[in-house]
């Protein structure tokens, strides 16, 4: 016979049992699903695909008119080189005059003589044959050319046309001091310029002295000062158309200043 305690212990553990079993959840010893494959979605129809706005047409440009084949293209002008001619020789009044002006080494004699050889070499053109040339003359008592010296030259063209036309000089008159002439001179061969012509209105001043330093000093006598000298008045008797303002020689001096430095160009 089993004693009632453990009859009723019994019953204790069956009812715990049965309460705690009533709280695990459904699922609790049921099998688990089979597992369902992906749904997969195949969508056959074309994406809609919004047009983009038509772009602005470019006008073409202008269609440049062609020649026709009747007609040929008249090829562009070459340009032509820059030339001068040749200034035209002194006159006679003016060897006349050149060959009494004693003033500045005879200087009207030594322009005219530049001026008369210049005009003998013809017209300058521009390019490699443009260029200056620069003698040492000897001219004798009575005109004729004792000596002829090339210093320098720029072009050979330019030489050989000097050396040809002094050779070919007509007969020049005597000197103005009734002495032998010897000067240089340098002649232009160039298409822009044939010489500057110079001015004769301050040959009747006297020669100015040569330049002494007037704070010189030998090393041995008492340092001094020595003031420059002043230069003394025209003396009398000056060529008349050596100081004479004249409007042509006003003109002939601004003109050369202005082909100098190319004022107004």
């Amino acid at each position: 016979m089993v004693p009632r305690f453990r009859i009723g212990f019994l019953m204790a553990v069956l009812l715990s049992l049965a309460f705690h079993a009533s709280l695990l959840p459904s699922w609790w010893g049921k099998s688990k699903p089979p597992e369902k494959e992906p749904i997969q979605v195949r969508l056959e129809a074309k994406p809609v695909v919004k047009p983009l706005p038509p772009k602005p047409l470019k006008k073409p440009p202008p269609a440049k008119p062609r020649p026709s084949p009747e007609t040929p293209t008249s090829p562009m002008p070459e340009k032509l080189p820059l030339s001068m001619a040749a200034p035209p020789a002194p006159t006679a009044e003016e060897w006349k005059i050149a060959s009494t002006y004693t003033p500045r080494n005879s200087k009207r004699y030594r322009y005219n003589w530049g001026q008369q050889v210049r005009s003998m070499m013809g017209t300058a053109v521009e390019g490699p044959g443009q260029g200056v040339v620069r003698f040492r003359i000897e001219i004798a008592p009575d005109g004729k050319i004792a000596r002829v010296e090339e210093l320098w030259s720029t072009s050979e063209l330019a030489s050989k046309l000097a050396l040809k036309a002094i050779q070919n000089m007509p007969p020049l008159p005597p000197t103005p001091t009734g002495k032998p002439l010897i000067f240089e001179q340098t002649i232009s061969f160039l298409p822009y310029e044939t010489g500057w012509p110079p001015s004769y209105k301050l040959d009747c001043l006297p020669e100015p002295e040569v330049f002494k330093n007037p704070y010189a000093w030998n090393g041995s006598s008492p340092p001094s000062y020595t003031p420059p000298g002043h230069r003394p008045p025209p003396p009398e008797g000056c060529p008349p158309d050596s100081t004479a303002d004249t409007i042509e020689e006003e003109e002939r001096e601004l003109k050369r200043q202005v082909d100098q430095w190319r004022w107004g160009r």
